[in-house]
């Protein structure tokens, strides 16, 4: 399942509690501390890696990273 995918990849990134739950509507950016530009990047790393695509410059903005369901839909449309 693609959200419980990026879901442990968000934890690992962040170095977040194993616990972490994440419903469609939880925010991100902005609500995380840990989640700053250079997580940013490092997670675009790590979902390219994982999932097999690439990001373009042009398609990063910050309505990708609003809520956890903003990226897990981003992350299915690019597979």
């Amino acid at each position: 399942m693609v959200a419980e995918h990026v879901r442990n990849i968000i934890i690992s990134t962040l170095q977040l509690d194993e616990e972490t739950q994440f419903e469609e509507d939880t925010p991100l950016l902005g609500a995380i501390a840990e989640f700053d530009s250079m997580a940013i990047v490092t997670l675009l790393t790590t979902l390219e890696e994982n999932f097999g695509f690439e990001v373009d410059d042009d398609e990063i903005s910050a309505d990708v990273f609003e809520t956890f369901g903003s990226l897990v839909s981003f992350v299915e449309n690019k597979i």
